[in-house]
């Protein structure tokens, strides 16, 4: 599972962060966001989500043909691949002297939104930021049925963080309304945050980018890792 590691340029130890890109894999624009929570303290470890299936080092294109070329790679994965590739990548962290002990968290973005928050139920993650995730509300995820995500949420035991911009069509007011409903049936520790943005807002191409959100959603991500890291 070839993956993409970002971190501070010395030999101190740092928290680690498993990085999830969405459905266009390891692109410019992903590894730039990557770098930038690296930046901040962390190593970033980001893998590319369809090695089953895509050659080492592909990136998808932001256009049609690579919108549905990312998609249907999506469904030909199972949730039981996912979780085994999130399995792996947090035993690898943990055992990198890298990184500091019991000091991991998760992020993600779109799908690797979602990922996240699978990652999220491990007891290893200790806090977990996803932005805009497609299907906790209905359980889209891969070639299953129902991930069954929103349901196994009380197994999170770090601070989760859940941010979706107000005009994103993927997961509507409706579709927030059963996530809020969802965690709020559990004990856990968590926030969903909202913005007057746009789905994918964060991804420095395109029209949707808002920088201004982006700045703000960041902000909130970077200050949630720092205390529980």
């Amino acid at each position: 599972m070839r993956t993409f590691i970002a971190r501070p340029d010395d030999d101190r130890p740092y928290p680690a962060l498993a990085f999830y890109s969405d459905i266009f894999q390891m692109t410019e624009s992903t590894q730039r966001m990557a770098m930038r929570f690296a930046s901040y303290g962390f190593v970033v470890a980001a893998p590319e989500i369809y090695w089953r299936f895509e050659a080492p080092g592909t990136a998808i294109a932001f256009d049609d043909p690579g919108r549905d070329r990312g998609m249907g790679d999506a469904k030909r994965m199972r949730v039981r691949d996912f979780d085994e590739d999130i399995t792996v990548l947090i035993a690898f962290l943990k055992n990198d002297a890298r990184v500091v002990p019991g000091a991991i968290g998760a992020v993600g973005f779109c799908l690797g939104g979602h990922l996240a928050f699978r990652a999220g139920l491990s007891p290893a993650v200790k806090a977990t930021a996803c932005f805009y995730p497609t299907g906790l509300h209905d359980g889209e995820l891969a070639g299953d049925a129902d991930a069954g995500s929103l349901a196994l949420a009380e197994q999170v035991r770090g601070y989760l963080l859940i941010v979706f911009g107000t005009a994103d069509p993927h997961t509507d007011a409706a579709g927030r309304d059963v996530v809020a409903a969802g965690l709020g049936a559990t004990a856990i520790r968590y926030r969903i945050s909202l913005y007057d943005a746009a789905h994918a807002f964060m991804r420095d191409v395109g029209a949707r980018w808002d920088p201004k959100v982006t700045d703000e959603a960041f902000a909130e991500a970077i200050a949630m890792f720092q205390s529980e890291l």
